[in-house]
């Protein structure tokens, strides 16, 4: 079975940035489609970046611009760039996977997910 491990969140004043790291046990990258969610409280659970096997990426409209996703295949890790953040930008991050090859948006059912890195922003 597959298992994450995110890390990487912490507290940051608005505008700085913060890169997330998901570490996946065992070799998921090929031929799996990986997103990023976040989650603030009282909130429902939001996609925020998308990377489909082959490698488009989809982000919410609003993180365009600021965050990046990307994965190191070699290093079985996924990441989050997080730029010019917001204070609407804290939630709970997880990252999540799913054994898939086709087209990859952030509705996708993901079924794998991690325990979550927190982000705070203060203004």
């Amino acid at each position: 079975q597959v298992h994450l491990v995110e890390s990487g969140g912490g507290s940051v004043q608005a505008g700085g940035s913060l890169t997330l790291s998901c570490v996946a046990s065992g070799y998921i990258f090929s031929g799996y489609c990986l997103g990023w969610f976040r989650q603030a409280p009282g909130k429902e659970r939001e996609g925020v970046a998308s990377i489909a096997s082959y490698g488009t990426t989809t982000y919410a409209d609003s993180v365009k611009g600021r965050f990046t996703i990307s994965k190191d295949m070699a290093k079985n890790t996924l990441f989050l760039q997080m730029s010019g953040l917001k204070p609407e930008d804290t939630a709970m991050y997880y990252c999540a996977a799913e054994k898939w090859i086709g087209y990859c948006p952030l509705s996708h059912d993901f079924k794998t997910w991690g325990q979550g890195t927190q982000v705070t922003v203060s203004s």
